[in-house]
């Protein structure tokens, strides 16, 4: 078996991993069904009572504008893959990008201006920042999901510049240099392709992250405006629960649970199966 196919063959035999995998693959197949109109769309239709019970109608009950929670828990579905997709992915190739930079230019001007954007934007305290951009951005759609592209990107660039630290010494990576290679190409080309197992496993955590600080936003009025969420529905459930009525936080807690359980499984998976020192064994 090559070196290559190892870690994938470790993760095919993890069972955590795959139970992990099947969770976020079915709730990937809701979030598709969604998007293509097949459920969901009628989520904001208010076609039954106040407060209905659980049944054969409405399978989560009604909230109090008579919406059925079940097609509200799907369709945030959706809203959870969109922040969770855009995000992770934004801030994993920034990440990627200006990481392999102070990298490779380390202890430079490029090296320090990255350095100190990292130390700056870890340094304010994540939901004071998103209450300004949103402030700063009101009405703007993307505005949280700014917030959080500029926050996520730093763990990234900062395990990559690191690992580009210990890749450009390598013999390849010297050779490359003698035959007279020009540097961005030889870190395009051959350096960053080598940090791959660590974007695919800081992604992952960064898409886990998006959701909670969405869930966390939403509840407090800064984050969702014009659709739904898990977030809105745990803030619409506050009211809810002192009146006796449970279904909305209880719809909206538990499939939050299972996608951030089947993620963090797979997520550890991942870095089990792509660990340096597995490699080894």
């Amino acid at each position: 078996m090559s070196f290559r196919n190892r870690p994938w063959q470790r993760l095919r035999t993890d069972k955590a991993g795959l139970t992990g995998l099947v969770i976020v693959t079915a709730f990937f197949l809701l979030a598709a069904a969604v998007w293509a109109g097949f459920l969901g769309e009628s989520w904001s239709e208010a076609g039954g009572g106040r407060w209905e019970s659980a049944g054969a109608q409405h399978w989560f009950g009604t909230n109090v504008l008579g919406q059925d929670i079940f097609l509200r828990s799907v369709y945030s579905v959706r809203t959870a893959f969109e922040i969770g997709l855009v995000v992770s992915v934004l801030s994993t190739v920034i990440g990627a990008v200006l990481g392999a930079a102070a990298g490779w230019y380390s202890n430079t001007w490029v090296d320090g201006t990255i350095q100190w954007m990292k130390g700056v934007l870890d340094s304010i305290p994540f939901y004071l920042f998103v209450a300004a951009v949103a402030f700063a951005l009101q009405g703007v759609y993307w505005a949280m999901h700014i917030a959080m592209i500029a926050t996520f990107w730093t763990t990234t660039g900062r395990l990559v510049r690191a690992e580009v630290l210990k890749i450009k010494s390598q013999e390849f990576v010297l050779a490359a240099r003698a035959i007279g290679l020009p540097g961005p190409l030889i870190l395009i080309r051959h350096v960053l392709p080598n940090t791959a197992h660590i974007l695919l496993i800081q992604s992952s955590m960064v898409f886990v992250a998006a959701i909670k600080a969405e869930v966390v936003l939403s509840f407090l009025g800064l984050g969702v405006q014009d659709g739904v969420s898990w977030g809105l529905m745990l803030a619409e459930s506050t009211q809810e629960i002192l009146a006796g009525h449970f279904n909305n936080f209880l719809s909206a807690s538990l499939m939050l649970f299972i996608l951030l359980l089947g993620f963090n499984l797979l997520a550890d998976a991942l870095q089990d199966a792509f660990d340096p020192r597995q490699a080894a064994l």
